[in-house]
């Protein structure tokens, strides 16, 4: 491909760690379907870089890093086409750099969806607010189409630490009208740090297409949200979200599915070891079998996630260093 006189385009995007959702997909159209719930936004996640040439339609995918979904990213690129014909007289070929595993419960699929949409917009020199708007309303109704991911694009669009206060993709239709999906968020860039077992997780879609996991689920996370949803939300609210993450964790079930307790209490033992059990918490994330370490004061000074990660990767886990990403 010669470079020179190609389409040549670059989006990234980064994880979301879901702590608490609800399961909010009765409605049949994807655009009104997603989640109720919190988490937070990572600046680690996705970068898809884009070429392209005049020429027969097709997609090249190379993963320069963790191995990830081809199908993914071929749905993206179908949809894009639905929507942006002249996308379908390309030929493609793109680039995929993935900073976290996927199935995991860090995003990794939403982050995918955004940062290709963005990628194959960019390259064709599309304006960026619309391109933005669009790749967050294509990349919802892919994950529900794969059945992928709930509120993930939702939080995504708000960023930072999020709560999702109406269920539903961020963005809709031709003129990419706001909603009906609602999220706020707000970034103190707290530092947090990813903990995950070797092997993938369960898939998203074992939890969220079984009716009994999707009861316990949305009761829990209900139980919870009818506190966040309510007042102002700022960094004054990061103890309510503490303690909701962990009592959702608790009541839904999932903390003792997949040995996710054996894995919390390995990570807290960790935490011990290095002397910090008393002023950071872990949390589970949503739904990998996946623990995010976190600060118990969101705004504290003291960096002691090099030492953690260390700890954590000598106890046989994956580690890694991030920080809670601004607010998009």
């Amino acid at each position: 491909m010669n470079r020179m006189s190609a389409f040549l385009g670059r989006g990234e995007c980064g994880g979301h760690v879901t702590l608490l959702f609800t399961v909010s997909d009765e409605i049949e159209d994807p655009v009104e379907q997603g989640s109720l719930g919190a988490g937070l936004c990572v600046e680690d996640g996705v970068e898809v870089v884009a070429f392209g040439e005049p020429g027969e339609f097709g997609l090249k995918i190379t993963f320069e890093t963790v191995q990830g979904d081809r199908g993914l990213y071929e749905t993206v690129l179908d949809t894009l086409v639905e929507e942006i014909p002249d996308a379908g007289d390309i030929a493609w070929e793109i680039g995929v750099r993935l900073a976290l595993p996927v199935s995991q419960g860090f995003g990794m699929s939403a982050s995918g969806a955004v940062a290709a949409a963005l990628a194959f917009q960019r390259a064709m020199g599309l304006p960026h607010e619309e391109s933005l708007r669009r790749s967050y309303s294509i990349a919802h109704r892919v994950e529900r189409r794969r059945s992928t991911g709930l509120g993930d694009v939702t939080a995504l669009a708000a960023g930072g630490v999020e709560r999702r206060l109406e269920a539903g993709a961020p963005y809709h239709g031709p003129l990419l009208r706001r909603g009906p999906g609602r999220a706020e968020g707000w970034s103190c860039a707290t530092p947090i740090v990813l903990a995950w077992r070797p092997d993938a997780g369960k898939h998203t879609s074992g939890y969220i297409d079984n009716p009994g996991w999707k009861e316990a689920i949305s009761q829990a996370g209900s139980k919870q949200m009818s506190t966040l949803s309510e007042g102002e939300w700022g960094f004054t609210r990061w103890g309510d979200l503490l303690d909701a993450a962990n009592e959702f964790a608790r009541d839904s079930g999932l903390q003792g599915d997949s040995s996710r307790a054996e894995l919390l209490s390995s990570v807290q033992a960790a935490m011990g070891r290095c002397g910090i059990a008393d002023e950071a918490v872990a949390m589970l994330c949503m739904l990998g079998e996946s623990v995010a370490i976190v600060p118990r004061d969101v705004r504290a000074g003291e960096d002691w996630s090099g030492s953690l990660v260390v700890e954590l990767e000598g106890a046989g886990l994956l580690a890694d260093k991030t920080v809670v990403g601004r607010v998009s």
